[in-house]
């Protein structure tokens, strides 16, 4: 229980610290329109599974990802500054496609409502 409670604490930290360094420290382009959107790490604290979340295509989203994979050593080395651990977490980034998923949903909710008020509205002319 306290060993993931810690994990959480850790994990928190670590997000926050990474989106702070990406946004003010990395200055490659590809990855400006970045945003850590979760951060989990492993019981051993050695490794974080960072989820970042890239505005933009899948062209875009590829170049996001391969420059958080080339700016990997740097960023190791600033959350090992800043956050006093046995070892400074290796991190592994993934594309977070949770808010394309949100779009897409609430694309196609809108229509749904759009296409109900059209019916309605047919059905009342019809009146």
């Amino acid at each position: 229980m306290a060993d993931s409670r810690r994990q959480d604490r850790v994990a928190a930290l670590i997000q926050r610290e990474l989106s702070e360094i990406i946004q003010r420290s990395v200055k490659d382009p590809r990855v400006a329109f970045c945003t850590v959107t979760q951060a989990d790490v492993s019981p051993d604290l050695k490794y974080v599974d960072v989820k970042v979340s890239v505005i933009g295509d899948e062209a875009q989203k590829d170049k996001a990802l391969a420059g958080l994979k080339s700016a990997a050593g740097f960023l190791r080395r600033e959350i090992g500054n800043r956050l006093t651990l046995r070892y400074s977490p290796e991190l592994r980034f993934a594309i977070d496609e949770s808010a394309d998923y949100l779009f897409k949903i609430d694309g196609l909710l809108k229509s749904v409502t759009s296409e109900d008020e059209k019916s309605e509205k047919h059905a009342a002319d019809l009146s």
